[in-house]
């Protein structure tokens, strides 16, 4: 966690074409022209037409339905994608990839606590379906910042000493805010010497400090920082990062930019 006992306030982004056919076609599933969506406690028509942009009538027809009351549990026929999960997937990823709000992924699956494995089916909210088979964007975007294989294992061992039990969404926010410092004001300009930087002579990451950092990087670290890295930001540009158990009011006084697990990213 971010050493705060003594951390000090500052201020502050022909043939080409056929391979790349041949790319696409092997990178993802094919989508069915409709899914079903189980009906949960406080929803109506008009609030599933929403999430799944479409229309109660068009749900009603799909349906079979006669009448526009539903009831907790029923199975209703919806104008939805279906993406089958792979390993390394999270909820966060596949938001981003389509381009939808996390919200509306975990409403339309009632997957609540992040927890998904591979051959899943899940449902994407907003997606029209189609058989044709469409390509999942991969992360390939230029770098954010210029980094070297050494940074990347330095971020993927600071992850995993801060987030390693935390959902992937965490493990991504602690790379992002080593990123934003490096890129905004006020801090050191380098990965290496964001994470070794000392506040009045006090090291600002507590890993730094308890030795955690020497530590082998998970996997997951490694993707997370990876990603990070290359401009998934899910804070927003959060600056600080902490434990909810703490009590530091100085901290609880910043706007929060996200809460995943037991961290709290602010800005």
């Amino acid at each position: 966690m971010l050493n705060f006992k003594r951390a000090r306030t500052f201020s502050k982004g022909k043939v080409g074409a056929f391979l790349a056919a041949v790319v696409i076609s092997l990178m993802v599933p094919a989508f069915v022209h409709a899914a079903d969506y189980r009906v949960a406690s406080g929803d109506s028509l008009y609030t599933i037409g929403n999430l799944f942009k479409t229309t109660s009538s068009n749900i009603m027809q799909r349906s079979g339905l006669s009448s526009d009351r539903i009831y907790p549990g029923q199975v209703l026929n919806v104008p939805a994608a279906e993406y089958t999960v792979k390993t390394g997937d999270t909820l966060y990823l596949i938001a981003q990839k389509y381009g939808i709000s996390l919200y509306s992924l975990k409403k339309a699956n009632n997957e609540w606590d992040d927890y998904i494995y591979p051959g899943q089916k899940l449902i994407l909210p907003g997606i029209a379906p189609s058989q044709s088979i469409t390509t999942v964007p991969q992360t390939t975007a230029k770098a954010v910042i210029p980094y070297t294989a050494s940074d990347l294992d330095l971020l993927a061992r600071l992850v995993t000493a801060e987030a390693e039990s935390e959902p992937y969404i965490a493990k991504v926010g602690v790379a992002a805010v080593v990123i934003n410092r490096v890129v905004g004001d006020g801090f050191a300009d380098t990965i290496r010497d964001v994470i070794y930087e000392k506040s009045a002579g006090y090291y600002q990451f507590t890993p730094v400090v308890n030795g955690w950092i020497n530590k082998p990087a998970s996997e997951s670290a490694k993707k997370a920082a990876y990603e990070a890295l290359h401009g998934s930001d899910p804070t927003n540009g959060a600056m600080f990062y902490f434990d909810d158990s703490t009590t530091n009011r100085w901290l609880w006084s910043k706007t929060i930019a996200l809460r995943s697990g037991k961290m709290v990213f602010v800005y």
